[in-house]
């Protein structure tokens, strides 16, 4: 039966690779050209935005220019001078001088010259009062007391910016000031020359270079101000609006109310700032012809790459699948399990290799176990042997034991694991002339290594350093691998690798004592056997201040007093035996303290407390323990003081009349102190002790006036209080009147009030 084309995945993975092929460079030099053909028309379309944008500076600023001369020559015109103005005949030659001035510009709406400390402002209209001026021309933000001392002390021309003006009948405009002291350059002027500038004078001059534009544009002064402005019916926030006063000349790319938009700035001598903002779509609508060319290609390419590349997968699949039918008529089974041809292929070539190799590691590991632990190597031939890559061909063997804490390697299968014993399966060092292989051990997080080497001398100094050099490139190749510095121990090193087992035991055991040293820690078992016993204790007073911070529930303390003496220990590094029994003696001073303090489920964490591996697990589980004894002591405390506030308050609830209650008398009583009961009692309560008081005394007090005829004096002095005015003006500040105004309005049946209540008031 045919493997049918139509269903191969493969020959698809092929097509589509063809494809991707194909189009990854296609769609990478699309792009290219793309970006090429936009960036260079949008560089000429910015260059020729920049041209534009320069050229209507400068003729505005030719224009201000102008302005400024036109004001200079007024102040040298004869017929404008202060006298011939003023003069009743020759005023009609200096109104008609100012209109001829006026007609030389073409972007000023109105003229006016004022003369300082003058009632009256000259136009080409005509002369007026100021009074009759602010009523023809009203400022929204320049009010008439502003305009004429601007007006007097100008000393240096000034542009405002635009802002409405009200011109009456013929309405409102915005309008800019421009305002020039004369004569100019004098630091007395006797003058000023004021031109009224229409805003969009000088917009639609910018937008009548730029022709055919559809942005927004700003006019900045050196101040940022905006002087003029046209924004096409687009409005941005004042941040956007200062944001386009700081660019630097030339053309920039911005996001204004969240679209973007290429936007032209270029600055003028005087330091005013010209800036046009136009959406990047309005751009892009202009190169639409350029997308749509480069689409059509694009889509016509991909369509004749698709052909060629289905032709180009089937030819390459023929091969391919002549080679499944082969393998098929091979086999056993008649439908391939899985969809990909090469897989299926690889797999069923690779079945009979897989059953052969399949337990080789397995079985390797196995036998290096047994040599540990036996260490007998004869009865097993020297063909099995290489046939697993096992060789004892070297003239000394010592054997190594290397591990990590539970914590460093958490899961059996952890991801970091692997490599580890993957690259200490078989390891040599050639310059120190080492072979050896790795042992998988039952326990988790260790490996054994049986390590053979060759020496040319056997002095034991020599011999010893060769191991110790062979032991640290382990630590340091294991430690590049996995970043943890594992625990080592290393056994003796025998001539005959039928002492292997003597070897392991040896390395179980210094391999144990590195383990309590801590993790990174090197330990030999001929040194092991040396290392003399010393006579360490942990410091007396380590253990006092452990105890009293237990007691008092401070756990932060208790877990620097176990680091500290543990810390001891490390210095010290006693013998194995003497570490326990320390070690014992510490947990069993923390259990002394727990029972005297009444905490007696602690003694159940013994077991797990004492099956420590390390100083560290040590110190780790003790830490744990003294959180769980400072957490019930704390815990303990909190209910005791719990107790004791309810205590005291029933107790207060009960003589709240006695003349003598007060925070002393209470501390005295319950044995603690007034500021600590203080605290405590209103954090427990919400109000202080002496607020509580007077609260119970109030409600007795009113209690009484309400159901009782006794006199007022005698219900006071019942309560605690012996000073009666003093009360009842607390009381009256309190309630808003007098205990005596009080039963009176609350009495039943209109009762009159007794006699001496009314007394007692007045005296108070």
């Amino acid at each position: 039966m045919k493997w049918n084309h139509f269903k191969s995945k493969l020959l698809l993975k092929y097509t589509f690779s063809y494809i991707a092929i194909f189009l990854i460079p296609l769609i990478i030099l699309t792009v290219f050209i793309y970006q090429s053909a936009v960036q260079t028309l949008r560089s000429e379309i910015e260059q020729t935005n920049v041209n534009q944008m320069t050229q209507a500076k400068t003729v505005i600023d030719e224009r201000m220019k102008e302005l400024q001369d036109m004001a200079s020559r007024i102040a040298y015109d004869e017929k404008l001078t202060s006298y011939w103005v003023h003069h009743p005949y020759y005023s009609r030659e200096a109104i008609g001088a100012l209109a001829k001035y006026k007609a030389t510009s073409s972007i000023i709406n109105e003229l006016f010259l004022f003369f300082r400390g003058d009632e009256k402002i000259y136009s080409a209209q005509g002369l007026e009062n100021l009074d009759v001026f602010n009523g023809r021309y009203t400022f929204h933000n320049w009010n008439k007391t502003d305009l004429i001392h601007d007006l007097n002390t100008m000393s240096f021309p000034m542009m405002r910016p635009a802002e409405k003006v009200d011109q009456g009948d013929r309405g409102q405009q915005s309008m800019l000031a421009y305002l020039v002291p004369i004569t100019p350059n004098n630091p007395t002027p006797h003058g000023t020359v004021m031109f009224l500038i229409n805003e969009s004078n000088l917009t639609d001059l910018i937008e009548s270079i730029l022709s055919d534009y559809h942005g927004m544009t700003y006019i900045f002064d050196n101040n940022g101000q905006v002087l003029a402005a046209n924004h096409q019916g687009e409005t941005i926030t004042a941040t956007d609006v200062n944001a386009l006063f700081r660019l630097e000349p030339g053309t920039h790319s911005l996001s204004l109310n969240n679209e973007p938009h290429s936007v032209v700035s270029v600055k003028s001598d005087a330091g005013w700032t010209y800036v046009t903002a136009m959406p990047s779509s309005q751009f892009f609508s202009r190169i639409v012809h350029i997308q749509t060319i480069i689409v059509l290609v694009f889509s016509l390419v991909v369509v004749m790459g698709t052909i060629l590349a289905i032709i180009l997968a089937r030819k390459q699949y023929h091969p391919i699948s002549d080679l499944m039918e082969f393998v098929r008529l091979k086999t056993v089974t008649d439908t391939p399990t899985s969809s990909n041809e090469l897989e299926w292929i690889k797999k069923t070539l690779h079945d009979y290799s897989q059953r052969v190799d399949l337990q080789e590691p397995y079985a390797r590991n196995h036998i290096l176990q047994l040599l540990l632990k036996h260490g007998h190597t004869e009865e097993f031939t020297t063909e099995f042997k290489e046939t697993l890559g096992i060789r004892f061909n070297r003239s000394h063997y010592f054997v190594v034991c290397m591990g990590w804490e539970a914590h460093a390697f958490p899961m059996e299968d952890n991801p970091d694991r692997r490599p580890v014993m993957q690259l200490m399966n078989e390891v040599e060092l050639p310059e120190l002339s080492a072979h050896m292989y790795g042992v998988e051990l039952p326990q988790p997080n260790r490996l054994a290594l049986i390590v053979g080497f060759d020496t040319e001398t056997g002095h034991d100094a020599r011999l010893q350093a060769l191991m110790e050099s062979i032991v640290e490139a382990l630590r340091k190749m294991v430690t590049e691998q996995t970043g943890l510095s594992p625990a080592i121990g290393a056994g003796t090193r025998y001539s005959h690798s039928e002492q292997l087992n003597q070897s392991y035991i040896e390395a179980s055991t210094a391999f144990e004592a590195s383990m309590l040293n801590g993790e990174g820690s090197t330990t030999f078992f001929n040194k092991l056997s040396g290392t003399q016993d010393c006579s360490f204790w942990v410091p007396k007073d380590v253990l006092l201040k452990l105890v009293q911070s237990l007691k008092q529930g401070s756990y932060d303390v208790a877990v620097q007093m176990v680091s500290t003496a543990l810390n001891n220990l490390k210095a010290e590094k006693p013998a194995v035996p003497l570490l326990r029994c320390i070690c014992f003696d510490i947990l069993n001073t923390m259990l002394k303290t727990a029972s005297e303090l009444g905490i007696h489920h602690v003694v159940n964490e013994i077991p797990r407390v004492t099956n420590f591996d390390s100083l560290e697990d040590l110190e780790k589980k003790l830490g744990g323990l003294a959180a769980d004894i400072c957490a019930q002591v704390e815990a303990k405390t909190e209910t005791e003081e719990s107790s004791l506030i309810e205590q005291i308050t029933a107790f207060i609830d009960e003589n709240f009349t006695d003349y003598d209650l007060s925070l002393g008398t209470i501390s005295s009583k319950y044995s603690i102190s007034s500021s600590y009961f203080s605290r405590s009692f209103k954090e427990k309560m919400g109000i202080n002790f002496s607020q509580y008081i007077w609260k119970k005394r109030m409600d007795e007090v009113i209690r009484q006036l309400l159901h009782t005829a006794d006199p007022l004096k005698d219900i006071i002095t019942r309560v605690g209080y012996l000073d009666t005015p003093n009360f009842i003006r607390k009381f009256k500040k309190e309630m808003g009147c007098t205990p005596g105004q009080y039963r009176k309005m609350h009495s039943q049946n209109g009762a009159s009030v007794p006699p001496d209540d009314e007394d007692e008031e007045y005296t108070g």
